[in-house]
């Protein structure tokens, strides 16, 4: 599987250039109806915008690619807006420029950089992470040992949903490249004691620093 990113949460961003104010809406979406509500959302929002120009991107493998201009000359808003997700990997997004004139004419460009720009900004102000293969399954363990596997987790940066019963029994969910080292290191902490269930392949997230 291709590692990409997604937006996790929502972020805005602002450009003002010539007097010409872009804001960037960062939103996460699941599928085209989605994402074309949101679109209207925003229009009528800022109804005496200008211009309201977009992209997005959605699937796994970036099934769907669609992007508008609104009125502005052709190629100079919705195409810099989606190269921001191409060239970010950033899937599952939608990004709307929303420009508010300021009178002065910026030219091709102005509005190219304006655009992207706006576009990039409210990807930084997001809550952007990484998708990449990870690994779910359960691990039951007894009292003695849990403490050593919490502490193999924490420095691992492993978390998991725990439940206590006879034996503590955790729901694990982590990228599938730690998976041997995890392993191996539980193994030596309970002196191979702590019980596997089975390992199932899935989608990990993960936090990015920006």
């Amino acid at each position: 599987m291709e590692e990409y990113f997604i937006v996790e949460r929502a972020g805005q961003g602002e450009v003002i250039e010539k007097k010409s104010r872009f804001i960037a809406h960062v939103l996460p979406v699941q599928s085209e109806e989605e994402a074309l509500m949101y679109i209207e959302k925003i229009k009528k929002e800022h109804w005496d915008a200008r211009h309201n120009c977009y992209a997005f991107i959605i699937g796994r493998n970036s099934e769907i690619q669609r992007f508008s201009d609104d009125g502005e000359p052709q190629g100079t808003a919705g195409k810099p807006i989606l190269e921001v997700l191409v060239n970010g990997n950033i899937r599952n997004t939608l990004i709307i420029v929303t420009r508010y004139f300021g009178g002065t004419l910026l030219g091709t460009g102005g509005l190219v950089r304006a655009y992207g720009q706006s576009a990039k900004v409210g990807i930084q102000n997001a809550l952007v992470m990484r998708v990449c293969e990870g690994v779910s399954f359960d691990l039951r363990c007894d009292y003695n040992s849990i403490g050593k596997i919490k502490y193999i987790m924490g420095q691992m940066n492993i978390s998991a949903e725990e439940e206590y019963g006879e034996d503590v029994n955790l729901h694990i969910n982590m990228k599938k490249s730690d998976l041997k080292n995890f392993q191996n290191q539980v193994v030596d902490a309970t002196s191979g004691k702590a019980v596997w269930g089975e390992i199932e392949e899935t989608q990990y997230k993960e936090n990015i620093e920006k």
